[in-house]
């Protein structure tokens, strides 16, 4: 079964006046991938997730300012990837890190529920 990781934000706070965005809620979702419910979601048997809260402080006279209503998710993903930097890691490099982090914990998952068995010995 191949594992996946989907990023995703799931809210954000705002300011009313300008849009600015000052709280970025986001996950990364690992994991294995067995179906899918009738509506498209998908179903996982072994899942890890990393998550976080990103603080910004919005400059509306700042060139490279995007308001609320002009965001997209993959603005706002790259703003939570770089806020994942460690040392002298670019952007992309920190967002690999957490999804083998949270892969190998999906497969430590699969690998200890495939040496493992349940049951009582005299049924």
């Amino acid at each position: 079964m191949a594992i996946t990781t989907t990023w995703s934000v799931t809210d954000m706070t705002r300011t009313d006046s300008d849009g600015g965005v000052l709280l970025v809620y986001w996950q990364c979702l690992a994991g294995n991938v067995t179906g899918q419910t009738p509506d498209g979601v998908d179903q996982y048997d072994y899942t890890a997730v990393e998550a976080g809260k990103l603080r910004c402080e919005p400059d509306p006279s700042a060139d490279g300012f995007v308001a609320y209503d002009d965001l997209t998710e993959s603005i706002v993903l790259g703003w939570v990837y770089d806020s994942l930097i460690e040392g002298e890691e670019t952007a992309t490099q920190a967002k690999t890190r957490i999804e083998e982090n949270r892969t190998g914990k999906v497969e430590g998952q699969m690998a200890r529920a495939a040496a493992q068995s349940s049951g009582t010995p005299w049924a």
